[in-house]
């Protein structure tokens, strides 16, 4: 067993606007593999941040969800919206961690590559 699981907040800074409010962070071996696997869908508000990361894959998935990739000044590097199950992502070399974030996200909050993200420990 590892230890628990903590959580963090993410804001558009850029765009003044919520992304999620409670984001799992991944930042061990074990936690960055299992990631989302088993889970039927990402809760509104919710999402999981692998870190480091430049890269991810969908396989085993069940749902789509949207990527945000940021490098480590939290500025954001990549973007891909509705990822689906059994895709693979290109590491994107420019990116030190990637959010997995519940679909439309993205277009919600209005994020754009080039913003600013603001990330609270909950």
């Amino acid at each position: 067993m590892g230890a628990e699981a903590w959580f963090v907040s993410v804001h558009n800074k850029t765009r003044n606007s919520a992304m999620a409010a409670r984001v799992r962070v991944a930042d061990t071996t074990w936690s960055r593999l299992v990631g989302l696997l088993g889970q039927s869908s990402l809760e509104a508000d919710s999402g999981l941040w692998i870190t480091p990361s430049n890269s991810i894959h969908t396989f085993g998935m069940r749902f789509p969800f949207d990527v945000v990739f940021i490098n480590r000044s939290c500025k954001v590097v990549g973007l891909r919206a509705g990822i689906r199950p059994y895709r693979i992502t290109f590491p994107n070399f420019k990116a030190w961690s990637v959010f997995e974030l519940p679909a439309d996200t993205i277009s919600r909050s209005r994020t754009e590559i080039g913003d600013e993200l603001d990330v609270k420990t909950c």
